[in-house]
């Protein structure tokens, strides 16, 4: 029996069977052909099914798939780290690799801790924010504060949580920055946590704070990265010491995630010393598939004006919600290639995603959240239609 995320097996409805997929739409064995809403959590930017895409990937399982990293590397790794390194702002250069994004913010959290016990100067606390989520592995369960996943096991004694206004921000750097290893966000959109969006100036003022109280800031940018929020990478606009990448990195294709980290911080952990060594490595890291998957995404992300179309996204997302008006709505937020309409009662939402599926949309609102983070390459009318099925279901009640 397959064990599904996020669920009461007991109760749950039984999942759909996608039999094929092409661009924005999911087949199912039903033959309901889905636009997609979701890019299977954000990650299929180029939608499903490219060809460039799949050249790439069986061109290099015809090579080999799989090497350790351990004393052994490859032409992809060593691309994709050059390439990452040339995308990325000032000196974030030091690249280490793992399998999914939960495990690249559980080795971010680890180099901060580590790097103060290299420098003989223990810090064990971990700010993030208010309905932050990071993960679902022990250590980014621990330091989140998402009650509707991780409530038996967020925070936790070393954790502190901030909100997103520069005064609470202030208060709890002067109460803990001291202790502080780390400071991790989601840069401008939490996504888990609602879908939340903030201003740069929070990260401008987190910024300068981190450098007075000598904290690691760390990016976690698994969803906000290539392009969600409308930027290349948040880090763009206000660099990092850490930030963790996924999701879109490989396209979608495969699972693969890397910990960027700045010259300062793998200074910390290099000389002589053995003791001083970053002790971790997951079997899969830097996988030759996912290294080649990863760079011809990438490729495609700059040759076609990918920002354009988020751009684009965008416009069209205020235009066509510019008119939505329903008591029952809370808020409607459009950031870069998300929107999201809030409401005010769960039960507001309840057989919504029936409702789409009859509307040939694949839709998974979650709490009090009706959201879409569709495939960049998604076509005006189909945007347009996602909109359309939103409204009909307020119009409908």
């Amino acid at each position: 029996m397959i064990w599904f995320p996020y669920t009461q097996m007991k109760t749950m409805k039984e999942p759909l069977t996608v039999v094929d997929a092409k661009g924005v739409y999911l087949y199912t064995e039903d033959n309901h052909k889905l636009i997609d809403t979701t890019a299977s959590w954000w990650s299929k930017i180029h939608g499903y099914n490219n060809p460039h895409m799949n050249k790439a990937i069986i061109d290099q399982v015809n090579k080999f798939s799989h090497v350790m990293l351990g004393g052994i590397k490859h032409k992809p790794v060593m691309e994709l780290s050059k390439k990452l390194e040339s995308m990325l702002p000032g000196t974030l250069n030091n690249t280490f690799f793992s399998d999914s994004g939960s495990v690249a913010v559980e080795i971010a959290i680890k180099m901060a801790i580590q790097f103060f016990i290299n420098k003989k100067k223990p810090r064990n606390k971990i700010m993030s924010l208010k309905n932050s989520y990071h993960g679902d592995t022990f250590k980014a369960m621990e330091i989140g504060d998402d009650g509707d996943y991780h409530n038996i096991f967020s925070g936790g004694q070393n954790t502190v949580l901030t909100d997103t206004t520069i005064e609470d921000l202030e208060i709890n750097f002067k109460n803990h920055g001291d202790s502080l290893a780390a400071f991790i966000v989601e840069p401008l959109l939490q996504g888990a946590g609602g879908m939340k969006v903030y201003d740069v100036s929070f990260l401008k003022r987190a910024r300068e704070l981190c450098d007075e109280y000598e904290v690691i800031f760390i990016y976690d940018e698994i969803a906000t990265g290539f392009g969600r929020t409308g930027n290349r990478f948040v880090s763009d606009l206000v660099e990092p010491d850490i930030v963790c990448l996924g999701k879109a990195l490989t396209g979608g294709y495969l699972g693969h995630a890397v910990t960027v980290a700045n010259d300062k911080v793998f200074e910390g952990f290099y000389g002589d010393d053995q003791d001083l060594a970053f002790m971790h490595g997951p079997t899969f890291m830097a996988n030759a598939l996912t290294c080649a998957a990863a760079l011809k995404s990438i490729e495609l992300f700059e040759q076609n004006d990918y920002l354009g179309k988020i751009k684009n996204i965008q416009t069209i997302a205020k235009r066509e919600l510019s008119d939505l008006c329903d008591d029952r709505i809370a808020d409607i937020r459009i950031l870069g290639g998300m929107f999201c309409i809030e409401v005010k009662e769960e039960d507001t939402l309840k057989g919504f995603s029936e409702f789409a599926y009859e509307k040939e949309v694949y839709s998974r609102p979650f709490l009090k959240y009706l959201y879409a983070t569709p495939p960049y390459i998604i076509t005006e009318d189909e945007l347009v239609h996602i909109i359309n099925v939103y409204k009909e279901w307020f119009s409908k009640k």
